[in-house]
């Protein structure tokens, strides 16, 4: 069965990418009438920012709760400490094969330079995404991943 119009359930992304692209290039050929509003766009962004940023203060205490309320729950403690013991040397296991060996490998095949020369510049995102239950999302460490490619790294905040 093929959806057709009404049908298809969900955001049309496309639309939404395509529409904000020509808002885009008509403010920019608007010259200095549109500079007001790209400044207004530039300000919402930084607001909402501001606002993740804020979010991700507290999500770990969300955390915090939600698990405790599921401990408190349990029955059989030794049986949650070994398959967690278990979880957390898996999962660390995986960000140091993945962190350190596979993607330094891609950075260098793509780059032919030294994949370990950046001195941490990206240290407080990654460890915002390993610490962060919720970073599953790459919005959850955006604000982050901004803030350092801008000052660690200098590059340019259009770009970025």
């Amino acid at each position: 069965q093929i959806p057709v119009g009404t049908e298809i359930e969900g955001m049309n992304i496309l639309g939404l990418v395509l529409f904000a692209l020509v808002l885009g290039v008509a403010l920019k050929k608007l010259g200095q009438e549109g500079e007001d509003l790209i400044r207004f766009f530039n300000s919402f962004n930084e607001a909402t920012m501001v606002l993740v940023t804020w979010i991700m203060w507290y999500v770990p205490i969300g955390i915090m709760f939600l698990v405790g309320s599921k401990i408190v729950e349990m029955e059989d403690i030794v049986l949650l400490v070994t398959s967690l013991g278990k979880y957390i040397f898996a999962s660390i296991l995986g960000h140091v094969i993945h962190g350190g060996i596979i993607l330094p490998l891609i950075y260098f095949a793509a780059t032919r330079q030294n994949p370990y020369h950046s001195d941490g510049a990206f240290r407080a995102p990654d460890a915002l995404c390993f610490i962060s239950p919720c970073s599953v999302s790459s919005s959850a460490t955006l604000p982050s991943m901004i803030k350092c490619i801008e000052e660690n790294n200098r590059v340019d905040k259009r770009i970025s």
